[in-house]
């Protein structure tokens, strides 16, 4: 794999990892005021040696730094672990890790343990009324990374395993307790971390001593933004591996039982229970999709007949957020029968970066419009229905903003925002689409809308290019204004709406019957 071509760098993760490096400054400048001297900062940069930074590591834990930021932990060769963490405080017994992350790490609720940032101990810690944890295990799994090397270095605290994550609001550390049997099956992080870190030692020793490879190439969710994507791609490819319509788990379990390749699975019975159960979708499912990949079929019918909620006065809705900071555009198509209002797309937007008050304004003006579409329409007794396509992200925000701005001029109340979302009022073309459709490449709205015949003006529109486009549109971070930027997320959530218009009209016309259907497979 060392001299497998790689991916070109994707320049929204770059920026994710820019953004990232930007949050950690501030952190450590904020924790630099609170704690002053007793901050030690170990040397970085392209010019500083990591062994340098391991022996500067070593020699603050010696000398009982309180805190220790930019940390290059001793390497643990017998462990075969190496690695660094943001930041180290100590107690009375040794030293316990903490990571600073830009996303958020807890959610309303109670039960997490947190300290504020003007007291990042975990002596200092206590069951927080406000907050529970957010899920989020690759950060346990960094920290257990850490604690197993500060174990091995002779530095770690006694007692349980603790580890501190600051988050997006940087207000508090949140205490994860590494040995708590939170992780399915009852295990700890620890324990979890030990076993993942077991297997990938033991593929890594293999390719060293050139012996027969433990593992194989075989799709999963995060390989999309790996950089050996093109080769695995090419592999998979060229031998069909299973694992190219059914998701990684399941092709795990197809192998073991002798179904390797696409070509395998399709050559079962659909209609037969399977010889094993899968976790991601029926096994009769898996066979079809089999079918379709080998007949390069985006989509294939599940059901004879479709079934899309219509209405006389309909309105797609698409909301363009910025991370965790807010929603900054909503994005609306007014079609169907005449109500006195103009039809055709309009956004309601605000410019100020995120987050800002006047992301305020411009969420009240959207659903004060939205409500008097519904009330013009029900006034003149006819049928009303607003669309999005995959719910999740929209009604995030609409409950986030009303949470947020609660009591500011035209903000709903979270009650009616929960009606409306729980109403047949609203529906989710994404959901129609994973119950009625069986798809071969996803379910993405990229993927689904061209099969209907709609095409994006921006050929590279895409939620991650959006986030670069924002951040020059608004200024964000000293970035350079770019004005031309807002015409092209206008132009680009303009055609989102016009993509779930256009694919639900697909749906409910007679186009259907020429649509494969599974049972005809």
């Amino acid at each position: 794999m060392r001299d497998a071509p790689k991916a070109a760098p994707d320049p929204a993760s770059e920026q994710r990892k820019a953004d990232a490096n930007s949050h950690r400054r501030a952190v450590a400048d904020a924790l630099g005021r609170i704690v002053g001297s007793n901050l030690f900062e170990v040397p970085s940069g392209p010019d500083v040696r990591s062994a340098d930074r391991e022996r500067v590591t070593l020699a603050a834990m010696e000398m009982g730094a309180q805190y220790i930021w930019g940390a290059a932990l001793p390497r643990d060769p017998r462990g075969g672990r190496r690695g660094g963490i943001d930041l180290l405080v100590k107690d009375s017994s040794g030293y316990v890790p903490v990571l600073v992350v830009r996303h958020k790490i807890t959610d309303p609720g109670q039960g997490a343990r947190t300290s504020p940032l003007t007291m990042p101990l975990p002596d200092g810690s206590r069951t927080d009324p406000h907050r529970k944890v957010r899920p989020q295990p690759r950060d346990q799994l960094r920290l257990a990374h850490a604690q197993r090397q500060l174990q091995a270095a002779g530095y770690a605290r006694n007692g349980r395993a603790t580890g501190g994550v600051i988050g997006m609001d940087a207000d508090v550390v949140l205490w994860h307790d590494l040995e708590a049997p939170t992780w399915p099956g009852g295990r700890n992080a620890l324990a979890e971390y030990d076993a993942r870190f077991s297997d990938r030692l033991a593929v890594a020793l293999a390719a060293a001593n050139e012996q027969e490879p433990l593992a194989r190439p075989s799709r999963i969710v995060d390989c999309k933004t790996c950089p050996w994507w093109p080769t695995c791609d090419n592999d998979l490819k060229r031998g069909r591996d299973v694992s190219l319509v059914v998701r990684g788990e399941d092709a795990v379990a197809l192998r073991k039982i002798g179904l390797s390749t696409v070509d395998e699975l399709a050559e079962l019975d659909p209609a037969s229970p399977g010889p094993i159960q899968l976790v991601g979708m029926p096994f009769g499912d898996a066979v079809v999709l089999a079918r379709a990949w080998l007949r390069d079929l985006t989509l294939v019918r599940r059901v004879p007949e479709m079934n899309v909620p219509r209405a006389d006065v309909e309105v797609d809705v698409d909301m363009e957020s910025f991370g965790d900071l807010g929603a900054y555009m909503w994005g609306c198509l007014l079609s169907g029968k005449d109500i006195d209002e103009e039809h055709g797309y309009r956004a309601f937007v605000t410019w100020d970066a995120l987050p800002c008050d006047d992301e305020a304004r411009s969420f009240a003006e959207f659903w004060t419009w939205l409500t008097g579409i519904r009330l013009r329409a029900k006034a003149r007794g006819l049928s009303f229905r607003a669309y999005c396509y995959n719910e999740l992200a929209e009604n995030r925000w609409l409950l986030a903003s009303a949470e947020r701005f609660a009591g500011k001029p035209g903000i709903p109340t979270i009650a009616q925002i929960k009606e409306f979302i729980n109403s047949d009022s609203w529906v989710d073309l994404f959901g129609i689409v994973r119950e009625q459709f069986l798809c071969a490449h996803g379910k993405g709205l990229k993927v689904i809308a061209p099969v209907a015949g709609f095409s994006w003006r921006d050929p590279e529109a895409g939620g991650e290019n959006s986030m670069r486009w924002y951040r020059s549109a608004v200024g964000m971070n000293g970035d350079e204004l770019d004005t031309d930027q807002r015409r092209r997320l206008l132009e680009y959530n303009e055609d989102d709406v016009r993509a779930t218009h256009r694919l639900r009209e697909w749906m409910t016309s007679d186009a259907m019957s020429r649509l494969p259907f599974a049972g005809e497979l």
